[in-house]
């Protein structure tokens, strides 16, 4: 007869090996890989951990996977963002907390558009490089009546969105945001983007975004990772109308580009630049002249 291992022997090893790994938040990642294999929230697995239950089949498994430094999220296949619980895995960035902030200003300036147009008005979104669908999905959930609009050029990443954005409404397209949704120009209220922006020569800290993100998601063109960022400025003035609200996410360091980059191009007013949970410069915001 097979030896069994109770629950919370099995995940006090497997804290210690994913923190021998590196692993940032492995008492955590442990909890979170057993309650995803036992079908249970983190809640209930806390209670669990006082009993007799025993560990999950395939637990040592997913632990040596995050030991290896493959996302949570890959292992599990789902990522959470704001309301949404989204499908992933290997081929499309998995979306940030630091996004749902930056997502939130887009949905605050079309709830007030609703609140003062009223309730029968049309609203429209667009999300620029829309990955797994994270942005467009939120908006299109949190702001009933609006029309949303996405786009993503990567093939995998598409697959993704279209899984994700199933049922939302919204209209996701296939190609790139230098030329998407032309028969919108200067009609949309927001438009939200988190383009690729790290530069060229920059390797980025976590290892599971190194090993296991998708180069397109990530490296943003040229030297200073620019090229997208500005692409997706450029569309943002091409969609909104006058008075239309665009956001953007960058690195921290970018931030002084991205308000020049706005500043210059003439297309905005009311350039801010905005901070994420941890009080970094994440985000920058124009209102279209």
């Amino acid at each position: 007869m097979a030896s069994v291992t109770l629950l919370a022997d099995a995940v006090k090893d497997a804290t210690a090996v994913l923190a021998a790994a590196g692993v940032p938040t492995p008492a955590v990642d442990a909890q979170l890989l057993a309650a995803h294999l036992l079908g249970v929230s983190r809640g209930e697995l806390g209670a669990m951990l006082f009993g007799t239950a025993v560990s999950p089949v395939g637990y040592d498994e997913f632990v040596a996977r995050r030991a290896a430094r493959e996302p949570l999220q890959h292992i599990t296949g789902v990522a959470y963002f704001r309301h949404l619980e989204l499908a992933v895995g290997k081929g499309v960035f998995v979306p940030r907390p630091e996004t749902e902030s930056v997502v939130q200003l887009g949905i605050d300036f079309l709830t007030q558009l609703r609140q003062e147009r009223g309730d029968a008005a049309k609203l429209i979104a667009v999300d620029l490089g829309t990955g797994s669908g994270a942005i467009a999905g939120a908006m299109a959930t949190e702001v009933a009546g609006s029309s949303v609009y996405a786009v993503e050029l990567s093939d995998d990443a598409f697959d993704w969105a279209a899984k994700n954005l199933s049922g939302t409404g919204v209209t996701l397209l296939h190609g790139d945001m230098r030329d998407a949704f032309a028969e919108l120009n200067g009609t949309v209220d927001v438009v939200v983007s988190n383009p690729p922006y790290i530069p060229a020569a920059a390797i980025p800290r976590d290892l599971e975004v190194r090993l296991h993100d998708p180069h397109m998601a990530l490296y943003g063109g040229g030297e200073d990772g620019m090229e997208m960022p500005v692409a997706a400025q450029a569309t943002a003035a091409r969609l909104l109308h006058p008075g239309g609200f665009f956001v953007m996410e960058h690195a921290e360091v970018q931030a002084a580009q991205m308000a020049e980059l706005f500043s210059k191009s003439g297309h905005w007013d009311d350039v801010r630049t905005h901070m994420d949970l941890t009080g970094r410069d994440r985000a920058t915001s124009g209102i279209r002249r």
